[in-house]
């Protein structure tokens, strides 16, 4: 089986979805399928060695010019090949840092467009491609913001279009009022173009379905696998208890709720004298967060037991999620995926995290964790300092976690579950 499998890149940060995508790709081609990990915007960033292609369509800084200015519409296919070499858009994301989203919503809109939107030569640059080189049995869109292509996908070659569901509504709901609901409405409406739909979890298919008015029977759900060979054992717990987050940061993640929580501990009669550690990837717009909240930390007096690493490397990651004894990411929004929860029960963790979005059928499929009242930083700190104070039980939910992400939740499992969707549309 031949497969397109189109990525969107996340302007130089680790992101969940080009993570997952890179992920899948790899195992698919190892379960003998020939998977093509196409990046649309920018080159994706991963941790692991990439299978993506050398190549980005929809460049980032193509789509803006022919957005913004009509005489770019029409500028000749080299112009366009230049505009989109990995190496410049890597140099020009790395200067901008990150796009506010607000602020995309013409583009948005043109985008969902397809053949009829400012980008049209962009998707037949594409379609010309894929139909040359490629030849696909299938294509797998990256998102639902991508529906407008489908139907002059499928007119001109014929195939099965699928998409993935990654989160799409939150940057729906970042977009200015009077492009929002003109996004959603056309989105909703490409989507019919779509022969089905993957979700990375229950919850987000049916939301999707909802939000968006697919019918859930052609949403299929198949869980985030990850790598899980170079995950070492768990070694012996660390002698000053350790508090850690690993994901973006940023106010959508929550980390000002966890540092709120890991003070409330600091101030609580018989919680153990413990430690915060955070990594993830930073962008230029969230430095001030970061700054106001380590300035929190400092102000109470417990800067010493406070480090951010910052963005770090696989081996990096690895190490770092070795020197924990609980982990917590406690989104304000509600996250579809929860690729890092996968990774801290590989490493050996328990987790405490908010009852929203995917993570209550995750922590049900694993047992590997406990739950907490979106908000409430008091029950998250009461339940941090429940596991902090009672080794067994970080035992028995870390093993739960481990050995359902090594049996589940694994890339080759996920792999195999696609294969079974794509085999329907197939057939």
């Amino acid at each position: 089986m031949k497969i397109a499998l189109m990525t969107a890149g996340a302007a130089g940060m680790y992101c969940g979805s080009c993570l997952r995508d890179n992920t899948l790709a790899r195992a698919l081609n190892a379960a003998g399928e020939d998977a093509l990990l196409i990046p649309t915007y920018t080159p994706i960033t991963t941790d692991e060695e990439s299978a993506s292609i050398d190549r980005v369509f929809f460049g980032g800084l193509n789509v803006y010019l022919k957005q913004r200015f009509s005489l770019f519409r029409h500028s000749p296919a080299f112009l366009g090949r230049l505009l989109d070499s990995p190496k410049l858009l890597n140099l020009l994301t790395g200067l901008a840092g990150s796009t506010d989203a607000s602020k995309l919503g013409d583009l948005t809109l043109s985008m969902l467009k397809g053949e009829h939107g400012n980008q049209k030569a962009e998707l037949e640059t594409l379609i010309d491609w894929l139909e040359a080189e490629v030849q696909p049995d299938l294509v797998n869109l990256p998102n639902a913001l991508f529906a407008g292509m489908a139907g002059r996908i499928k007119e001109r070659l014929n195939v099965p279009v699928l998409c993935t569901l990654t989160g799409e509504d939150i940057f729906l709901e970042g977009l200015e009022e009077e492009h929002r609901e003109k996004s959603l409405e056309l989105a909703a409406q490409k989507c019919a173009d779509m022969d089905g739909f993957i979700s990375t979890s229950a919850y987000f298919a049916d939301f999707m379905s909802e939000y968006m008015g697919i019918p859930r029977a052609r949403i299929h759900v198949v869980p985030p696998g990850i790598t899980v060979e170079d995950f070492p054992e768990r070694g012996k717990e660390s002698s000053h208890p350790t508090i850690g987050y690993f994901a973006r940061i940023c106010p959508e993640k929550g980390l000002h709720e966890l540092v709120d929580a890991f003070l409330r501990i600091k101030k609580t009669d018989g919680a153990p004298d413990c430690r915060l550690r955070v990594a993830g990837y930073l962008g230029k717009r969230d430095e001030p967060y970061l700054d106001s909240l380590t300035q929190r930390i400092k102000d109470a007096g417990h800067i010493k037991d406070f480090e951010c690493l910052g963005t770090v490397g696989r081996d990096q990651k690895l190490a770092f999620l070795q020197s924990l004894d609980v982990f917590s990411v406690p989104t304000t929004y509600r996250e579809p995926k929860g690729i890092f929860l996968l990774e801290a029960w590989a490493a050996g963790l328990p987790v405490v995290q908010p009852r929203h979005g995917s993570f209550p059928e995750l922590i049900e499929a694993t047992g590997g964790g406990l739950l907490f009242e979106p908000g409430n930083t008091e029950e998250l700190a009461a339940k941090l300092i429940q596991l902090l104070n009672d080794l067994e039980s970080r035992r028995e939910l870390a093993a739960r976690g481990r050995n359902a992400v090594r049996s589940n939740f694994t890339a080759e499992r996920m792999a195999q579950q696609t294969i079974e969707v794509y085999r329907r549309y197939l057939e």
